[in-house]
């Protein structure tokens, strides 16, 4: 199962000091918009988003869709494939892309220890 992208989103307090954390240990920004508290960053292929006041938990985040510069590829499972996939494999779902459309979309699954999965395309 090819799932796109992969980075960590963190649910951070202080953006401001978590962007100067993350670039003591070689992290610089990629995407984002610092002023509307989330920015993407990168470190060679490791990618790190910082999103203060958006959600509660960190979350694995998977691109389909997408290579690790966020680059659109030529060949991809498409995010509604994958959920029937998981949900074909008995995984349960708390948020659920809707079968009818194409383009963007995302679902969300939860591990057993309670880490929320994002399967977010943007293409």
């Amino acid at each position: 199962m090819e799932l796109g992208a992969f980075s960590i989103s963190l649910a951070v307090k202080d953006i401001g000091a978590s962007k100067t954390f993350y670039e003591k240990l070689g992290f610089k920004p990629f995407r984002g918009d610092q002023a509307q508290n989330w920015l993407i960053m990168r470190n060679g292929d490791y990618v790190i988003g910082l999103f203060q006041g958006m959600f509660d938990k960190n979350i694995l985040t998977f691109n389909p869709g997408w290579d690790q510069n966020a680059q659109t590829v030529s060949t991809f499972t498409d995010v509604r494939e994958l959920q029937r996939q998981l949900k074909a494999e008995g995984v349960s779902l708390v948020k659920e892309a809707d079968e009818g459309t194409t383009g963007p979309a995302s679902f969300v699954a939860v591990d057993p220890d309670g880490n929320p999965i994002l399967i977010d395309q943007h293409v």
